[in-house]
């Protein structure tokens, strides 16, 4: 029995499980976590809209549905290719097959200080220490007689104007003005400052201009002050700098404007691209190594001129991509190059309001908004994790409230 590993289980990883699961292989799967995490809604456990177990599922409770599949928890360290062995914390790990999809890291291009100060979401724990951040602050700022010290407290600065910096400001805006400001009544909360800082001329530079058009004004209505044209360059501990020597004086920084392959990229041994990213053959099989595909975030491949983005839509076609390929490979059938099916790109704003481009369709206000629930419902792994999601979305609509505002760990006094 010819044995597949693979290594990472984000979007590409559980794709690739689910097409060789059952189809004679011994599938292992391998990754530092016990769990695949959704991404894409971790901001919202960031903005206490979410418990961070609801974007969550144990790779083990999957597994034992896929016939042929077991999982190792390790953390991958390198590969001996021409031992055909991957190397782990643990023991080696045979293969005659390797999946390797171990995803992004956040770039912060050579930025040392904001590299320091800035919180991302990358990791589960990441999104609840951002939220306990989020409420430490304010609580520091309910004490704090210095009125300058105390806005600073309340001004939260987002660096990045994709999908994930625009979602988050909104969430986050929503979250200061329709919830704190009743839990904080000695505050006055509408002084707090959500900054969101793009380098470019535009948000969302995927979708069409009346789309980006639109969600520039809308945050902008909400109360997010969006700076176009505008780079950070530096960051203190209370203190955000930009290009032009302008300070923001905020003790939040978020950073969500650029990712590059995981450092365990490196490992392949192959030249990298733009990122740390792997260049890959047309079939997604690693430059000399037929038998080693690379997936999702890590994997360089251009397509019309261009690279494929980074993205989970990305991921999740190479993926299944890769389990097709080494089916085919099996059955002595050739398989023809993998080319990526662009079904379009949405962005949540806020209650009611998001932006969506598909199928020659650009929409926006609150059927985006309903497309983009429905869809994120749907990509979600668990039937508990889709009702207790969709509970908690059906409690915030009608009340304005979201329930997980939990400081779980105290930060020290700075």
């Amino acid at each position: 029995m010819k044995r597949v590993v693979i290594a990472g289980m984000g979007f590409g990883g559980i794709r690739t499980a689910r097409v060789l699961a059952g189809k004679g292989f011994d599938v292992v799967l391998v990754d530092r976590n016990n769990y695949h995490l959704f991404q894409p809604l971790l901001y919202q456990v960031a903005t206490a809209g979410l418990e961070q177990e609801s974007i969550a599922y144990p790779v083990r409770a999957m597994a034992r549905h896929w016939p042929g599949t077991r999982f190792h928890l390790a953390e991958v360290t390198g590969f001996d290719f021409d031992g055909r062995r991957v190397l782990t914390d643990n023991d080696p790990i045979p293969f005659d097959y390797l999946v390797v999809g171990a995803g992004s890291v956040t770039n912060y291009f050579g930025l040392e200080s904001v590299e320091r100060q800035a919180f991302d979401l990358k990791e589960l724990v990441d999104g609840e220490r951002l939220r306990n951040h989020i409420l430490t602050a304010f609580e520091r700022a309910v004490i704090e007689p210095d009125p300058a010290r105390r806005r600073a407290l309340m001004t939260f600065v987002i660096v990045g104007g994709g999908p994930t910096g625009v979602e988050f400001s909104g969430a986050l805006v929503e979250l200061v003005r329709y919830v704190l400001a009743k839990d904080y009544p000695e505050l006055s909360v509408q002084a707090a400052r959500v900054v969101l800082v793009e380098a470019f001329d535009r948000l969302l530079a995927a979708m069409p201009e009346e789309l980006q058009v639109y969600t520039l004004e809308k945050l902008r209505g909400m109360g997010v002050e969006v700076l176009l044209n505008a780079r950070v360059v530096d960051a203190g501990p209370e203190r955000v700098t930009l290009h032009d020597g302008a300070v923001i004086p905020a003790h939040t920084l978020f950073w969500s404007a650029g990712v590059k392959a995981a450092p365990l990229a490196a490992a392949l041994g192959a030249p990298q691209k733009a990122g740390g990213r792997i260049p890959v053959e047309p079939d997604l099989t690693l430059p000399g190594r037929p038998e080693v595909f690379v997936v999702g975030d890590m994997a360089w491949l251009e397509q019309d001129g261009a690279p494929l983005p980074m993205v989970a839509p990305v991921a999740m076609q190479m993926g299944t991509y890769a389990g097709e390929a080494i089916l085919a490979r099996e059955r002595g059938e050739s398989l023809a190059p993998f080319r990526y099916r662009d079904k379009g790109n949405m962005a949540t704003i806020g209650r009611s309001a998001a932006v969506a481009s598909a199928f020659g369709m650009n929409l926006r206000g609150y059927a985006a908004w309903v497309a983009w629930l429905l869809l994120h419902l749907y990509y979600l792994i668990g039937f508990r994790n889709r009702i207790v999601v969709m509970l908690n979305w059906i409690w915030y609509y009608w009340f304005h409230e979201r329930q997980v505002r939990l400081i779980t760990e105290r930060e020290r006094a700075e």
